[in-house]
């Protein structure tokens, strides 16, 4: 689809300085004389012809009378000269006069200087209210996407197979709506996609009208937005209005929480009703439009619990469909997308890679398999090998790795013993997530060194031994800090920021807690964003001070005997820790095979 070439003002005003530079170059004006260098040369008798103007007088000098080269053409202005009629008569040189028009005079100073104003003007005006400016605010800044031009099908689209069928059944409508008419269904006004960031919303979106083949509106939730009152509301009915000329078609608003926001939530004097206005205009043009003619709205948000209720009712966004974290076999299958045009070496195993990346959604895979790319190529290598996958998830997960960094080597020991700790609590903790990996080479910003450990298998549900698992795993650098070198370090603070989190949502959402029983007192928090630590989005709560004090008490309990427990857990294997940190200091990476090894070594019966 070519791109239309559009008239600019900068082509006129080049083409006119062309002009007048080309007048220059062609047409040079000759030498001027005053008045009285040309009495004397009339005097000599060297001017051979003059024309008299009303203003000038344009001669020629006698070939004879200039040097080799030398222009014969020259200007002079004319003075009130009654004797200059008879000199030109007594030296008999050839004189005429020329005639000024001054309607050609006035044209020239007048008329074209103000029709060229006139015209810069309404070319001014027309782009200000046609395309940009402070003339265009209420227009639609969506992108318009004609058919195929997106670029993407369901091909392109791996890992999300539950959300590609139940958006397949909105391209079989546009395709063939009579077949859903005949039985008097009609197609659902908006579909809503909800997931946390980089799952593919965006692309199922541009899939679906990629495999429709109908025009696709692209605009974010922001752009509706601005500071002037009423411009939102306005590029809202732009849009429609668009949306309605181009049927069948598809509008995808991303972002929709940036604009649906439930009205009385936040915002500030004048920007919080412009996006109320916004959003009211939203549900009205909803409300409105007509669905037979084949529009579809499709939007994607990743805070659907921040939307208005009016915007989720039937009839207005019918359908919300989940775009959920991939699982083992869905984030293979985008690694399989992603590597096609990657140069694979034999020992590659996606199924392994994706093993190893439980939690990445698509995007994380996609910048796995570019990073593993990068690395191979920095490296002169021919192909892509697994090491470069393994360093690529690492970088991703951990950050990346700093060996230049000088650690003294009293610094040195404490973060091995802190990461011994860890992997050694994972190793004889029921219910932890296996080790795979243990590094005390310093990677991202403020990490001395990580303990990777990866599940087993995919899981959406978690104990309550699993969650104290998990403490137990958190408060085993430090435990171990406290055990060999009698102090601690401030390398566990992300470790207690994390294990005191987990504590506080067994007692205060789950109902684990033994004070207070089978109880929840849920947080206002994101549902697929990361929480922020101390997220409290309104600042209230539900329940007394009293019962505030027992959570706080019963948190602190579990917190207290999970520390006990895990100082016992090191107590008694003390040697092994040792040997474990010093076998770390010498080599910085220990795998997880070298690992479990000398665990079983240490062990007489088979740790977890």
């Amino acid at each position: 689809m070519q791109t239309p070439h559009k008239f600019s003002i900068g082509y006129f005003l080049a083409a006119l300085a062309a002009l007048l530079a080309l007048q220059v170059l062609l047409a040079p004006t000759p030498p001027r004389l005053s008045y009285l260098e040309f009495k004397r040369a009339l005097q000599a008798g060297k001017i051979e012809r003059v024309v008299i103007s009303d203003e000038l007088i344009h001669g020629w000098f006698k070939p004879e009378a200039v040097a080799a080269g030398q222009p014969r053409a020259f200007v002079t202005v004319r003075v009130p000269d009654p004797e200059l009629v008879k000199e030109l008569e007594a030296r008999g040189v050839d004189f005429s006069g020329h005639y000024e028009s001054p309607l050609l005079k006035t044209l020239l100073t007048w008329v074209i200087p103000a029709l060229f104003v006139v015209g810069l003007w309404a070319f001014l005006y027309r782009r200000l209210t046609v395309g940009s400016g402070v003339m265009a605010f209420g227009k639609s800044r969506a992108r318009i996407y004609a058919e195929k031009s997106t670029g993407v099908t369901f091909d392109d689209v791996a890992g999300q197979e539950e959300a590609k069928e139940e958006l397949r059944e909105i391209v079989e409508f546009l395709k063939n709506p009579k077949k859903f008419r005949l039985l008097g269904g009609r197609l659902p006004r908006g579909v809503l996609l909800v997931g946390p960031p980089g799952t593919g919303k965006t692309l199922l979106a541009k899939a679906v009208a990629g495999e429709a083949n109908v025009p696709f509106f692209s605009i974010s939730g922001t752009e509706f937005v601005e500071l002037f009152v009423g411009v939102g509301a306005a590029r809202v009915r732009d849009l429609f209005a668009q949306a309605q000329a181009k049927a069948p078609c598809i509008v995808f608003i991303d972002e929709l929480d940036a604009l649906g926001k439930a009205r009385g939530i936040g915002g500030v004097a004048g920007g919080h009703d412009e996006r109320e206005h916004t959003l009211n205009q939203l549900l009205v043009e909803m409300d409105g439009f007509d669905t037979s003619k084949g529009v579809i709205i499709l939007a994607a948000t990743n805070r659907p619990e921040l939307l208005d209720p009016a915007l989720l009712r039937p009839g207005r966004f019918d359908r919300q469909i989940l775009v959920d974290r991939p699982d083992v076999r869905g984030r293979e299958a985008i690694l399989r997308v992603h590597a096609k045009h990657v140069k694979l070496a034999p020992d590659v195993d996606l199924k392994v890679l994706a093993q190893r990346t439980p939690g990445f959604v698509g995007a994380d895979l996609a910048n796995v398999v570019n990073e593993a790319a990068l690395l191979a190529a920095r490296k002169n290598k021919n192909q892509v090998e697994m090491a470069d996958f393994e360093e690529a998830i690492d970088r991703i997960v951990a950050g990346l790795e700093k060996k230049n960094r000088v650690i003294n080597p009293r610094e040195r020991q404490i973060v091995a013993v802190h990461e011994t700790g860890h992997a050694l609590v994972a190793a004889f903790t029921p219910g932890a997530d296996r080790v795979h990996k243990i590094s005390i080479i310093p990677r991202g910003i403020g990490a001395l060194g990580h303990t990777q450990q990866l599940p087993t298998e995919d899981r959406y549900l978690m104990t309550r031994q699993e969650l104290l698992a998990k403490i137990d795993v958190l408060f085993g650098g430090r435990a171990a800090e406290l055990l060999v070198f009698g102090e601690v370090s401030t390398g566990a603070q992300d470790d207690l920021r994390r294990a005191t989190e987990i504590a506080r949502a067994m007692v205060l959402e789950y109902g684990m807690g033994e004070t207070l029983g089978p109880a929840a007192f849920p947080r206002v928090r994101p549902r697929f964003l990361p929480e922020p630590w101390g997220y409290t989005p309104d600042g209230t709560r539900e329940y007394s001070e009293a019962t505030a004090r027992a959570l706080d008490l019963e948190t602190k309990k579990i917190l207290d005997e999970r520390m006990a427990h895990v100082l016992q857990l090191l107590r008694d294997k003390r040697p092994l820790l040792e040997r474990i940190a010093a076998l770390l200091l010498e080599k910085e990476v220990l795998e997880g095979e070298e690992f479990w090894r000398l665990v079983r070594e240490a062990t007489p019966a088979p740790a977890s």
